[in-house]
């Protein structure tokens, strides 16, 4: 299949009304054709955005959005139909309460849950394919208590993008590592070095599974594995040893199975479906080894199962066939999908996705623990935010210390669609006490179907305790003595050390024209970590973030409102004392307005090039998602450089560097029509170009400017 070109319909002429039938047309006909779903997301929403009183164009917008990727931005398209004809679709307060849902809006989603509540019970008797159960409302109503509950009170993970040597503008997931993390596989469906250069029937590349090696703390550019492992369609990896020699791989055939790949004097072998009874006529979907290669962990929606996808485990007999295959039973598998295991290399420690259990929506990661001595898995605890988050947080592996952990996740700073995301944990994620020791008791291999191993509890044997005579007697040159009578001295008492006090760190956010209160998305994260300040709303535009680092340190914080250019601010804030202390700033919101300028701090560039670093992107997705919900807004990007190079040469990379921000955008469906690059050079800088850090990185920087509204 070749990629399908979609052009845009060239009615320039037409009214608004008109051309938006044309949009929603081509929409629908793509559709018939393909499963081309983001192509025609991206014409119903210019479709609804020509047209607003447009119920379908503006219903399917949202619906889109719902089934892709941007959930958040459902809501805006899910209101307008809402506002002018609530009864269009019996479960429109549903589907709005999940955009909210999405977009972190917890209380918006439970009000228009139980919106749909009132619904449903006034037409009790409904049974319309529009319908959605009371018992998916009361679980979705859950989750947002859930997550209240968990972004009230975020983990010290710092969750970092693993960077654009890994990533792409496309789909890049199930990352797996060996035991030494110096070699990473994963998915991806990147156009770059695909084996298939035609398209699926998605209009996007087929998957492809490539790999990267770190030399220190750097992973080199990833590249395909190649064939055999790869062939011209879809393609991807789901598990790895822990030597990094076995790569269990999902193949298509059938329902779906696993195969493996071996590698020998480092070439890989031909996938091989898995022995014995792992794979059924039905869906396996995800693997994990045991480090010592006893243990097979999986997930599979054969018969038998608790719904959906459940975990399985399956042990090495003394053949070494793979055998006693058993499902982990109902403390871990839910009525919803349960996929994802990984096995960790303590043995006893498992970390897997679940769309049941206290989750927040989506896939959430939880841990468990087995415990020989009971037979017994621990009951699985969520990870907590910010690594759990409302949309899909699945393939979660640790590493082998348990202070790192690698998965793929749909966040702010992402490149394209999933990402893969590096972890750190200063104090871990394995218990204090581990319920067992490293070498749990032998699973014995049992023939009957039951739902958990039987274990065998091997009694360790007792040795006769030795006496030494010697010990604890006076030797021949030393006198006896007799005890003396020591009575306990008085130390003087020690003041107690005065506890650390968290900083209040207030943020107030007014509109910069009248000074008026705003009510906003705020966030405070640590600038090189990502470790996320837990925060809580006084209302009235005003935010509260506690700082409990004792040390200064690097912040970046944002602040976002639709109808506003959003603020990035780079601030440096020091550390909490035994002092109770209060530090206030006020943000200025403007308008977007014809006339207004935003600078993009945070879009930093390769020296001499007009390539971005990986830490731009969070700032790019934020201009992205500013011209989205202002979807008449015209910009002008404006690039500059430093004054290092002939004005002639600043003049071409300022120009490449506004043209690049400007790809980017384009790239994700912004219309290329609403944005205008231009080169400055270094005619216009914001600081003194003597200096790097203060003055020549500031320098080279993008601005946008709004042109119209």
């Amino acid at each position: 299949m070749t990629l399908l070109v979609l052009t845009r319909p060239a009615f320039s002429q037409q009214n608004p009304k008109e051309l938006a039938q044309e949009y929603m047309t081509q929409a629908e006909l793509t559709l018939e054709a393909t499963k081309a779903i983001d192509d025609a997301r991206g014409l119903v929403v210019t479709a609804a955005d020509l047209d607003t009183t447009f119920i379908k164009a503006n219903y399917e917008a949202g619906r889109l959005h719902l089934i892709t990727i941007d959930k958040n931005l459902a809501v805006k398209f899910l209101l307008r139909v809402y506002r002018q004809d609530p009864n269009y679709r019996f479960d429109i307060e549903y589907s709005i309460g999940r955009s909210y849902q999405y977009g972190e809006k917890f209380d918006k989603a439970i009000e228009f849950y139980n919106l749909y509540k009132e619904k449903l019970a006034k037409k009790a008797n409904y049974q319309g394919k529009d319908k959605v159960d009371v018992a998916v409302v009361d679980r979705a109503i859950y989750e947002c208590q859930n997550a209240k509950e968990f972004f009230a009170n975020p983990k010290n993970f710092s969750i970092v993008n693993i960077g654009r040597e890994i990533n792409s503008e496309y789909e890049d997931y199930v990352p797996v590592l060996n035991e030494k993390e110096t070699e990473l596989f994963f998915t991806t469906r990147r156009r770059e070095d695909n084996l298939n250069q035609n398209v699926a029937d998605d209009n996007k590349p087929w998957e492809d599974i490539f790999f990267a090696t770190k030399t220190g703390n750097t992973w080199s550019y990833a590249k395909n594995i190649g064939v055999p492992v790869n062939t011209p369609y879809h393609n991807s990896n789901l598990g790895l040893s822990a030597d990094g020699n076995t790569l269990f791989i999902y193949m298509d055939e059938g329902g779906g199975d696993i195969y493996y790949s071996e590698r020998a004097n480092g070439v890989w072998g031909e996938p091989i479906p898995m022995p014995g009874i792992i794979n059924s006529s039905f869906e396996e979907k995800s693997v994990s080894i045991s480090s010592d290669e006893k243990t097979l962990y999986f997930s599979s929606n054969r018969p038998g199962g608790f719904g959906g996808l459940d975990l399985y485990r399956a042990t090495k007999d003394s053949k070494g066939e793979w055998s006693n295959v058993k499902n982990l039973g109902p403390k871990i598998n839910t009525d919803q999908d349960d996929d994802a295991p990984f096995i960790d290399y303590d043995l006893v420690t498992l970390y897997f996705s679940s769309k049941g259990h206290k989750g927040m929506g989506g896939f959430d990661v939880f841990k468990t623990t087995f415990d020989p001595s009971s037979n017994e898995w621990s009951e699985p605890e969520n990870l907590g935010y910010p690594i759990n988050t409302p949309d899909n947080d699945i393939y979660f592996v640790s590493s082998k210390d348990s202070k790192r952990a690698y998965y793929s996740s749909v966040r702010e700073d992402g490149m394209g669609y999933t990402d893969i995301y590096m972890i750190t944990i200063p104090d871990g994620l394995k218990n204090p006490q581990p319920a067992v020791a490293k070498n749990p008791e032998p699973v014995v291999e049992d023939t009957t179907q039951t739902t958990e191993p039987v274990v065998v509890k091997n009694e360790p044997k007792t040795e006769p305790v030795k006496v030494d005579p010697t010990k604890n007697q006076p030797t021949k040159n030393e006198p006896k003595t007799e005890p003396k009578n020591t009575q306990p001295k008085t130390e003087p008492k020690k003041e107690p050390k005065k506890p650390i006090v968290p900083l209040k760190y207030v943020i107030a956010v007014v509109d910069a024209g009248d000074k008026t209160p705003l009510d906003a998305k705020v966030k405070l994260v640590g600038a090189k970590d990502n470790v996320i300040v837990g925060s809580s709303s006084q209302g009235n535009g005003v935010y509260e973030f506690l700082i409990k680092n004792p040390k200064a340190k690097e912040y970046r914080l944002s602040v976002d409102r639709d109808g506003y250019a959003y603020q990035n601010q780079n601030i440096k804030i020091e550390g909490a004392t035994t002092e109770e202390k209060t530090l206030n700033r006020t943000v200025e919101l403007r308008k977007l307005s014809v006339g207004v300028v935003g600078i993009l701090r945070n879009i930093y560039f390769d020296f001499d090039k007009a390539t971005f670093e990986t830490e731009s992107y969070v700032e790019l997705n934020k201009l992205e998602a500013m011209m989205r919900t202002n979807n008449n807004m015209t910009i002008e990007l404006a690039g500059h450089t430093d004054a290092i190079g002939t004005k002639a040469y600043n003049m071409f990379l300022s120009q490449k560097r506004a043209e690049a921000v400007k790809d980017y955008l384009t790239k994700k469906g912004i219309d290329t029509r609403r944005i205008k690059a231009v080169g400055y050079g270094k005619s216009k800088p914001l600081a003194s170009n003597d200096d790097e850090e203060e003055g020549r990185e500031l320098n080279r920087r993008v601005e946008f400017k709004v042109l119209s509204n």
